[in-house]
């Protein structure tokens, strides 16, 4: 009896919702982030400057990198990742937010389940 053999390749889905307190201190530190990376051109940094001023949600995509969020664990590698911010409205007592309740994905094989918070 042989066993299949299983991917070595894991998805994980994760979606935050953040309040923003300081919109200016978000906007600030995505332009000192932009500014501290060495690998844009003038043309990309630029573009960059107008959208995180404009709007604090692509502020915090600038800012938040998910493989920050998994660089430090052993034994993985980032192979692919996207992520997106919008501007939401936000009830955390409405039912539409209860994390992990509203999925589509109730009868995927692929997911085992496992919630945290």
């Amino acid at each position: 009896m042989s066993t299949p053999e299983t991917s070595r390749h894991v998805r994980i889905r994760v979606e935050l919702v953040l309040e923003v307190g300081d919109d200016e201190a978000v906007t600030g530190a995505a332009l000192q982030a932009l500014a501290d990376d060495t690998d844009l051109s003038d043309a990309e940094r630029a573009h960059s400057e107008r959208a995180v001023t404009e709007d604090t949600a692509e502020a915090l995509a600038h800012l938040v990198d998910p493989f920050d969020l998994v660089s430090a664990v052993p034994g993985v590698e980032l192979q692919q990742a996207s992520w997106s911010s919008e501007r939401i409205d936000y009830d955390p007592d409405s039912p539409a937010w209860d994390l992990g309740e509203d999925d589509d994905d109730e009868n995927d094989p692929d997911d085992d389940g496992l919630r945290v918070g």
